[in-house]
């Protein structure tokens, strides 16, 4: 994996901004991974695709993060600051398949990865989308030695297996345990890096657009020509063409 340039980052910018953002994740990983094909990317576990994107977002942006968040119980806004370090889990040894043997039910099953995330949709009910992913997982299940379908398998025993796949891959679901100053409410919020990635470059592109525009205007300069300056250049001369 390697460090992305200004020119891919605005190019996967551009594709972003039409893409579904697990789709676009992948493209992320295509582009810094150009030895390894799509397809093997597209089977990492959602966990390993995220500590990827995590390691790439340090890589741009730098190992500090903040954002926003808006408590549940009063409204009050939190600004939050932390590091990569500090949501990056240690991965269990992942393998092709994983084993659960729970009241009678014998269970085999694999990690969800961004081919699965990207067969659901948005405008299915998430108890189907829930049902879609787990059917994708699972590979075979026995009940005293009976195969069933994963629809019969007991709500026990999908959240014991739901269990071992947060288990074995924790960078897939990331919670901060945030503690409100107005009114002292403790909760589990989600971080997502994608979405919270796909933000940062969102808001990088609009600002070297910017930059771009007024340096073009300025000198008569190509866009191709103002990326290519480091940025200490690039903030020199737009110091001096700005009022």
């Amino acid at each position: 994996m390697r460090p992305l340039s200004t020119t891919q980052l605005l190019s996967l910018w551009e594709q972003g901004l039409t893409q579904p953002l697990a789709q676009w994740a992948l493209l992320v990983l295509a582009a810094a991974c150009p030895e390894t094909p799509v397809e093997l990317l597209g089977e990492l576990s959602v966990g390993a695709r995220d500590g990827r994107i995590l390691t790439l977002r340090e890589w741009t942006f730098g190992p500090h993060l903040a954002c926003l968040a808006t408590c549940p119980a009063c409204g009050d806004k939190l600004e939050l600051t932390f590091q990569v370090a500090d949501i990056r889990a240690i991965p269990a040894t992942e393998t092709a398949e994983y084993a659960l043997a729970h009241e009678g039910y014998d269970v085999r099953f694999r990690l969800p990865n961004s081919l699965d995330v990207t067969a659901v949709t948005d405008d299915r009910d998430p108890n189907d989308n829930r049902h879609l992913l787990f059917q994708r997982c699972l590979i075979d299940a026995r009940h005293d030695g009976v195969t069933i379908t994963a629809a019969t398998l007991p709500e026990p025993v999908v959240e014991a297996i739901i269990a071992q796949m947060a288990t074995a891959d924790p960078q897939a679901d990331v919670q901060l345990a945030l503690d409100c100053p107005a009114c002292h409410h403790h909760w589990p919020a989600p971080f997502d890096i994608i979405t919270f990635f796909w933000t940062e470059i969102n808001t990088w592109a609009y600002r070297v657009l910017h930059e771009v525009h007024l340096l073009a205007s300025a000198y008569g300069w190509s866009e191709a020509e103002i990326i290519a300056l480091t940025p200490w250049r690039r903030r020199f001369y737009l110091e001096m063409v700005r009022p």
